[in-house]
Order: C-alpha cells, then structure tokens, then sequence
C-alpha cells in the first residue's frame, strides 16, 4: 500500500464567511469522507488560517506564508491506499473537490523504507 497526502486548498475569505449551516454541510462531507475511506485515513487535521503561519527561508523567519496567493492550504489527509487511482476515488468525495473557491491536490508521499 502506497502513502498519499491530501491536500486542501481554498480561499480563506471564503471559509471565514460561511454560515453555520454551510459549516455543517462542510463537516458532513468530510465525515462522509472519513466514513468512506475507513482504516485508509492514516491521519489529518484542520489548520489554521494561513495568517498564522511561520515561514523559514535560509536564516530568514518571517511571519505569514512564503507566498501571497488566494488560495491557502486549510488542511489535509494522509490516507493509505493501494494506487494513485483509488486515492483520487477517496479524495473526490471531499465537499472541497466541487465548492468553486477550493481543490484538492494529492500527492504521493516517497517511501523510503
């Protein structure tokens, strides 16, 4: 079984402005996910915004992200499966594959054992 990291993009504007109904839609579809995936989510998390980061770069530590894009990184999976297309079927199930201001992207993660 191959290792794949999910990651979620979005425009933070835009998950600052939800309601509260839209937040339950959005955590319906990720217990969905995790429902449907089962023992193959190895891990994941929510992170906060991209305004809280600490970026290192050579001797430099500067605050915020390295780079001032609109979509930031909102969180992500580390999921488990036997190749790249069963990670893609997982990771469509995510609400953030269709919502119009995020995506998903995966990759996959090196085994070096």
């Amino acid at each position: 079984m191959a290792k794949y990291l999910i990651l979620i993009y979005g425009d933070e504007r835009e998950w600052s402005a939800m309601t509260a109904h839209d937040r339950q839609r959005l955590e319906e579809g990720h217990l969905g996910f995790r429902a449907a995936a089962g023992p193959a989510v190895l891990g994941g998390e929510e992170l906060e915004p991209a305004s809280t980061a600490t970026s290192l770069r050579g001797a430099t530590v500067t605050d915020g992200p390295f780079l001032e894009t609109k979509e930031a990184l909102g969180g992500f999976y580390l999921i488990e499966a036997p190749d790249l297309d069963e990670a893609i079927a997982l990771a469509s199930r995510l609400p953030e594959v269709t919502a119009g201001h995020s995506g998903v992207e995966i990759r996959p993660v090196v085994d070096h054992g």
